[in-house]
């Protein structure tokens, strides 16, 4: 019997979903095509009042199938062509003529975008008013998480008042950490994972390939292997190329983790690369994934879903950790890696979704290798260094206060700043 086996299997059907574009203009679409539905008509007028979190991730991003950025341009989309009834892939059938539409909206100025003050990172209102009525659908902790539903102010439905503990939706998690999460890897039903595990790996290197092919930011990933040809300025490469794709508009899905799609990329797309490249057994790699996706979600747990912290540093820790099982390396080599990550790229700060996301989870990886190199040479940075605490669990938490309770001044700052600017981007 494997430790937990239900649990964390329970735990990545949560946590590894598919989404359509950046989660958090998605979101925002999710519950404007859920407010459109509960209105039962077309808003005259429409409020959308949003944590700054949120605010900073959606500013510079692409709504997906389109050139349009912002909270507004997300709503709007959400009104026009949303079905809620496909969660995080709600624009799924948006088109040519809806984005028309989109704009026309705009140009009517009908959509005011307000800072929403919570103690929450992710906490979203939308409300739809009319000459018949109006409604109103509040998110918190999870993008889809719809924890309120108003019709003409008329309470619906109010979630239970436990949503601070495991976010009112989630599995519990307090039996995490490095070697619970490293039995379950190696020992788990294989057919299960791959059940869970195959769409990530279909769809993610789908996307990293879309963004070689086409022309996305900066091309990041194309850079990347002008310079460096090996196995890891590959896994660099592809990790970021899937990466610009989704920030710059693709159409394609991907399977997000701990609800980042750039997260779910970084967890994932190094790992596949990493083990085409070595002809590494599928079971292994079926393997790794799981280790890396569960470390990520293990940082994840105790940092939030945003942060001032980027998230691809955690991602790309459980990436690394993965390469060193993949390696040969044994558990404690693994929590090697851990520490080795991330005492080092722990300073990359989230200063919003946008094109360069990309090139901050080839930063991240690249600790992440120097990292597991170091802990295949079975040598790791001495506890209570720095950040770091006894070991790799007791970091994990040591890094989860300082993204989640630390930098919450830093997020308000980087959040001013990008504020400041009043242009598009």
């Amino acid at each position: 019997m494997v430790p937990y086996e239900k649990e964390f299997l329970q735990i990545l059907q949560e946590e590894l979903v598919p989404a359509l574009g950046c989660t958090e203009p998605i979101a925002i679409a999710f519950a404007g095509a859920k407010a459109r539905e509960v209105l039962g008509g077309f808003p005259t007028k429409i409020n959308v009042k949003c944590s700054g979190s949120l605010l900073k991730n959606i500013k510079c991003v692409s709504v997906p199938n389109t050139k349009l950025h912002g909270v507004e341009a997300s709503v709007l989309s959400g009104l026009i062509a949303g079905d809620s009834s496909k969660g995080m892939e709600v624009l799924s059938n948006f088109s040519e003529s809806d984005v028309l539409e989109v704009e026309k909206l705009q140009k009517k100025a009908i959509c005011k975008v307000e800072l929403l003050k919570s103690p929450l990172n992710l906490h979203f209102i939308v409300r739809y008013e009319n000459s018949e009525g109006s409604s109103e659908v509040e998110i918190q902790n999870l993008h889809t998480n719809i924890t309120r539903i108003l019709k003409n102010n008329v309470v619906l439905y109010e979630a239970e008042n436990d949503l601070l503990k495991y976010y009112g939706v989630l599995t519990d998690r307090s039996f995490f950490s490095v070697e619970n999460i490293y039995e379950f890897a190696k020992k788990a039903n294989i057919d299960d994972l791959k059940i869970i595990m195959g769409p990530q790996v279909i769809l993610n290197m789908e996307i990293a390939e879309e963004g070689f092919s086409k022309q996305y930011g900066v091309s990041i990933g194309e850079a990347i292997l002008n310079f460096d040809k090996t196995t890891f300025g590959k896994m660099k490469a592809f990790a970021a190329s899937a990466s610009e794709a989704r920030m710059c508009g693709s159409s394609l899905p991907v399977i997000t983790n701990s609800g980042s799609g750039n997260q779910g990329i970084a967890s994932s797309v190094p790992v596949i690369v990493y083990a085409i490249e070595n002809k590494i057994p599928e079971e292994e790699m079926y393997r790794a994934l799981a280790l890396s996706n569960l470390l990520t979600i293990y940082q994840k747990n105790h940092i939030g879903r945003l942060s001032a912290f980027c998230g691809a540093i955690s991602a790309s820790c459980g990436a690394g950790a993965a390469v060193t099982y993949l390696a040969g390396g044994g558990l404690d080599q693994i929590k090697m890696t851990v520490v080795n990550s991330l005492a080092d790229a722990s300073g990359i700060v989230c200063d919003g979704a946008k094109a360069s996301c990309a090139s901050k989870i080839a930063s991240s990886l690249e600790s992440a290798f120097i990292g597991h190199y170091i802990a295949m040479n079975k040598k790791v940075y001495p506890p209570y260094s720095g950040i770091l605490g006894k070991d790799a669990d007791e970091t994990i938490t040591y890094v989860g206060r300082i993204a989640k309770d630390g930098m919450k001044d830093m997020n308000d700052v980087i959040l001013e700043v990008m504020m400041e600017n009043k242009e598009s981007c």
